[in-house]
């Protein structure tokens, strides 16, 4: 029988690692949008995953009917502070959550790596959630990043696919690569229109918030990891693909 989840307490900060760094919202977060951004379709837009509103409220700026569907009633009560009645709510599970429409926007950013069964989840918004002309944009953490490779040969980590106890206790089933998601996308029968990374990373994210903290990084360093992520996506800090409809 599958254990059941804690989605509350999988949100929390551990002593050897936070659930979401200061590089995810303050530098990743900027850039996942300067990606998305060319794909965007006019019309509604679902977040998967909202977990505390960071994300959602830069959603805004290019969306006014935003829904968001997530599993922690603490995450919604933390994001309805910060952004009020300019979003939607739902709290659900998505494997037995029943929307009340179809999305020309769907963004699924660092969670699909947290869902047990990801094709049937990716099934489902294909069949079910995913307007016939709508976009699909989903974003997870790199096995190949540099950052994580050197931890490899550290000896900090086993392999460059490994999920660590700490990664396990915020609720990580898997760490995809681009080959491994592209595999899991196909099998639920979506249909690839755009692949690519985002953010040449070879530093690991404490070590990038230490840095932020600085002027040792400026916003041409950052963009520069930004441009040579699109010359060599492998080595991003996040793989990401659009898709579409695929006619099952």
């Amino acid at each position: 029988m599958t254990k059941q989840r804690d989605y509350n307490k999988e949100l929390e900060n551990t002593p050897e690692r936070k659930y979401a760094y200061n590089f995810d919202i303050d530098v990743m977060h900027p850039f996942m949008l300067r990606s998305f951004e060319p794909f965007f379709r006019q019309g509604n837009c679902l977040e998967m995953g909202s977990f505390k509103g960071d994300f959602t409220k830069r959603l805004l700026s290019y969306f006014d009917d935003i829904t968001c569907l997530e599993a922690s009633d603490e995450a919604i009560n933390v994001a309805q502070k910060q952004l009020g009645e300019k979003v939607s709510y739902i709290n659900s599970l998505f494997e037995v959550a029943i929307l009340p429409t179809k999305y020309d926007n769907i963004v699924l950013t660092h969670v699909l790596e947290h869902i047990d069964d990801p094709v049937s989840l990716l099934k489902k918004v294909n069949t079910e959630w995913l307007s016939d002309e709508g976009r699909f944009f989903i974003v997870c953490p790199n096995a190949n990043a540099p950052s994580r490779q050197i931890a490899v040969k550290m000896g900090l980590i086993s392999h460059n696919s490994a999920v660590t106890d700490a990664e396990a206790t915020h609720g990580h089933r898997i760490t995809y690569s681009l080959d491994t998601l592209e595999r899991d996308i196909r099998r639920s029968g979506l249909k690839i229109i755009h692949r690519s990374g985002i953010f040449f990373k070879a530093l690991a994210n404490f070590q990038w918030d230490q840095l932020l903290n600085t002027d040792i990084i400026s916003k041409e360093y950052l963009d520069g990891c930004y441009e040579l992520g699109q010359q060599y996506p492998d080595l991003c800090a996040s793989i990401f693909f659009v898709c579409e409809k695929g006619r099952m």
